[in-house]
């Protein structure tokens, strides 16, 4: 039995030190996951708690036909893009709110974007960079960030994402291409002002 089988029985025994060992384990690779996605250090931070939450209340389904890994992967970008999308519906109902005159209206301000990746000199460009992630749709930016930030091989993706091989490379190739675009104008853009 190796280490993460028999963290699993251990979990699936309700053994605590056993959620304990695994919360230390896999923490780091859920919030980078997360924080790569959802790209907010308290969006992360409640990402990573709901993560782990799901994993204590539903280790019982997991039938261990893949890592446990992979099985933390596919929760985190659930909840992330979960999360994402409760975030933009609050957004819509705080516009139509706004438009109404209601007074209690959130405020949004835009958070500041830290990687823990992410060395100090390079941030500016880091964010240019996650900006335009945000602009990649959902699968490509999930197989991006997977493997640039995560460093998965594109067949550890392939498994994480539920999907094939193929399909893997081709969201990286149209995210490579996507991305490019994006930055481009961004840096036409910098050249410009100067």
């Amino acid at each position: 039995m190796n280490q993460s089988e028999a963290l699993i029985s251990k979990l699936k025994q309700g053994d605590q030190s056993g959620f304990t060992a695994v919360v230390d384990l896999y923490k780091d690779m859920v919030y980078n996951t997360a924080i790569g996605i959802v790209q907010n250090a308290e969006d992360a931070d409640d990402i990573t708690q709901e993560v782990f939450v799901q994993v204590y209340l539903s280790i019982n389904s997991f039938k261990g036909e893949s890592k446990l890994s992979t099985w933390l992967y596919r929760i985190t970008i659930s909840k992330a893009l979960d999360h994402e999308k409760k975030k933009k519906r609050k957004k819509r109902f705080g516009l139509v709110q706004s438009l109404f005159g209601s007074q209690d209206n959130e405020q949004n301000h835009p958070a500041e974007f830290n990687h823990p990746g992410v060395q100090l000199e390079k941030k500016e460009r880091s964010g240019e960079l996650f900006k335009a992630l945000k602009q990649l749709p959902d699968k490509q930016r999930i197989a991006f960030t997977l493997h640039k930030l995560e460093g998965q091989s594109h067949q550890e993706i392939a498994e994480i994402m539920n999907t094939s091989l193929y399909a893997v490379e081709s969201l990286m190739g149209r995210a490579k291409s996507n991305l490019k675009k994006v930055l481009y104008n961004y840096y036409q853009g910098k050249l410009l002002d100067q």
